[in-house]
């Protein structure tokens, strides 16, 4: 009977979302119903996920999480530059930067940390994700630097966007040729004792199942994600939030429900290598290819070309964000402290952003 409540509570919750979305439930009504369903749907995605890690190792198991949980934030993203929300768009990637560095990743930290005193995980991958959120920061932050300051004008940034974007998309995939192949081994997870070994753990499904729970979990994310900002705009209104807020905050935090729960889950089970390849991996995803991708969809759509300039608050929020997690991570240890302490920055941001 324990193992029949949550896929009952899923299905039922998904289904109801559903509903409220074709129905025209009442946008409040609606809202929570579809929060609701995230939740369930995300903890669904995270034991796909992590069943799917058992068969295939930690590294590419929570690249496979990033890669599904952030496929709903790039379909979100898409619809929203077709309909020339730019402003809402650039205002969620910065969200979901801040929220997987800071959310998701403090959390996750905390959660291990309250277990295990200590966790530590392979500090040459630690220097290395530094170093690429490094590099994000700099590509998002030069176009805005060289437009405010006048060194390039307006009618510029559509050109210098598209080839900063280019640059993008060819560093991470060259990181994936790195990390997932020709130094494999150099980034592989390691705990005190050595290597991981999980083999002595039973996966919760096969791997053909797995991998099939994967697809219908991130279609269910998808569907319901959509569902969720179709109520936004009725809801901002409502209680006065500001876009930027809703933006960087609400659908940030919606868009990466899976990992959240996929992160912190894995820290439970000692597993902080992989929750912070989901935190960081997934962060670094939507900065190094998931904006760049967007800005070249921008280009054959109605709504005008989109370009990668961000707004000075954009760019200090996610600037912030970047150096504290680097400044965590780098030493590839973690405890509980370290994760409130990105928790606590988080909640400075929420609050600025709120007031904003």
């Amino acid at each position: 009977m324990k193992k029949l409540w949550f896929p009952a509570l899923l299905i039922i919750s998904f289904i109801l979302s559903a509903v409220g979305h074709y129905a025209g439930f009442p946008y409040t009504l609606e809202f929570i119903i579809s929060a609701v369903s995230v939740i369930f749907v995300a903890g669904f995605l995270g034991k796909a996920t992590e069943s799917v890690a058992h068969h295939a190792g930690q590294r590419l198991g929570g690249f496979l999480n990033a890669t599904f949980g952030n496929a709903a934030e790039l379909i979100i993203g898409i619809l929203l530059v077709k309909e020339g929300e730019f402003d809402m768009v650039k205002a969620s990637i910065t969200g979901s930067i801040i929220g997987n560095l800071l959310l998701v990743l403090g959390l996750s930290v905390l959660a291990g940390g309250i277990k295990y005193k200590i966790q530590n995980y392979n500090v040459s991958l630690a220097g290395l994700n530094g170093s690429l959120m490094l590099l994000a920061i700099i590509a998002l932050g030069v176009p805005a630097i060289f437009l405010h300051t006048h060194a390039i004008e307006s009618k510029d940034t559509n050109v210098l966007s598209l080839i900063v974007s280019g640059v993008l998309i060819v560093s991470y995939l060259l990181w994936l040729l790195f990390s997932m192949i020709t130094h494999k081994d150099y980034l592989a997870d390691v705990s005190e004792g050595g290597p991981l070994d999980v083999e002595h753990e039973e996966a919760a499904w096969s791997k053909g199942r797995s991998i099939l729970y994967l697809i219908i979990a991130t279609v269910m994310v998808a569907f319901v994600s959509e569902w969720l900002v179709d109520t936004l705009d009725p809801i901002t209104e409502k209680f006065g939030l500001s876009a930027i807020f809703v933006g960087a905050f609400v659908v940030a935090i919606v868009g990466n429900a899976a990992e959240h729960s996929a992160a912190v889950m894995l820290a439970l089970k000692n597993k902080i290598g992989a929750a912070v390849e989901i935190a960081v991996g997934s962060s670094l995803q939507i900065a190094l290819f998931v904006a760049p991708v967007l800005v070249f969809v921008s280009q054959l759509f109605a709504s005008g070309p989109m370009d990668i300039v961000f707004t000075v608050i954009e760019l200090a929020a996610m600037g912030v964000a970047v150096f504290i997690a680097k400044s965590i991570t780098q030493d590839g240890s973690t405890n509980w402290y370290e994760g409130m302490l990105l928790l606590a920055v988080y909640a400075i941001l929420g609050v600025s952003f709120y007031l904003v």
